[in-house]
């Protein structure tokens, strides 16, 4: 039956198709995940900014771990008939579909954040639109969508449920923080310094690692902005959107980094630099950019 299923999308495939499966799956993944995140952090409430992170990123965590466990060659690898499109975003294993599982938690948790239909409604078409590119794309089966829809949407339910009370009282939002944010951060130090031994796998993990990382930074810097920033969104819309757009810019360098890593560290170098992704997005920046009052609300 999956198989069946893969070659329908390769029946209807079209230029034209192809395009808008590539935006489709292009809303799933990290970079503009992060994008919007990060301006609802700066700009729109902090609470449902850190909400936001924290249900993508336990998805991500959960759906790695699953990746890396279970290990399922993808539909190009197995059918000859299918050759796979937009190949440099199937950098893992095949179950559950990393993208379909991003998608999912970050579409269900700004539906639960925002509580208005409309709202909910595109999120609804923008999960099963990602979910289906993937397919249409030929780098997962029907298993991996149904399962990363699944995975994503639970967490997010999940976390919405327990996030909003224990978000109110500081003390304890910056202990989690702290928590997560230092056992990410050695769970992925050693992660990369295996991966980078040829100790795992480097299919299996070199994804996993990365969350581990970006998580790791960004739970730390949440916990340093708590402490020594504390901003508030107000601000006049031209410093929201300079603010927002230095910052992203910063995550775009530091992604970008790789091309001057040496390949004999690639694993311990996306680590420093996922690592500093989340650092910079929800600590360092804010930070820095109180000094230069760029968050001029900061208290």
């Amino acid at each position: 039956m999956q198989e069946s299923i893969m070659l329908f999308f390769l029946n209807i495939a079209n230029p034209t198709l192809d395009f808008l499966a590539n935006i489709a799956s292009a809303v799933g993944e990290q970079t503009f995940v992060i994008a919007v995140i990060l301006y609802i952090f700066y700009n729109y409430d902090k609470k449902k900014g850190f909400g936001l992170f924290t249900s993508v990123l336990f998805a991500v965590l959960g759906m790695g771990i699953l990746k890396a466990v279970v290990r399922a060659p993808r539909p190009f690898q197995v059918l000859e008939s299918i050759d796979g499109k937009r190949l440099e975003t199937a950098t893992g294993y095949s179950f559950p579909s990393g993208h379909t599982t991003t998608g999912a938690a970050f579409y269900t948790a700004l539906a639960l954040t925002f509580k208005k239909r409309p709202v909910s409604i595109l999120c609804a078409v923008m999960m099963a639109l990602v979910g289906l590119s993937r397919l249409y794309l030929g780098v997962h089966w029907p298993i991996d969508v149904f399962a990363g829809l699944l995975l994503g949407v639970t967490i997010s339910f999940t976390v919405s449920r327990y996030l909003n009370a224990l978000y109110d009282d500081k003390n304890k939002r910056i202990r989690l923080s702290l928590w997560i944010g230092s056992l990410s951060f050695a769970a992925g130090a050693i992660t990369a310094i295996l991966l980078n031994t040829g100790t795992i796998d480097e299919v299996a993990f070199t994804d996993l690692m990365k969350v581990f990382a970006l998580g790791g930074g960004g739970y730390l810097g949440f916990a340093l902005e708590n402490k020594k920033v504390n901003f508030t969104v107000e601000e006049k819309r031209s410093k929201q959107i300079v603010r927002y757009v230095i910052g992203l810019v910063g995550i775009l360098l530091f992604i970008g980094a790789k091309v001057i890593i040496p390949e004999s560290l690639y694993a311990v170098g996306s680590f420093v630099r996922y690592t500093l992704v989340g650092l910079w997005a929800t600590g360092l920046y804010p930070l820095i950019g109180k000094n230069l009052r760029l968050f001029s609300g900061s208290r």
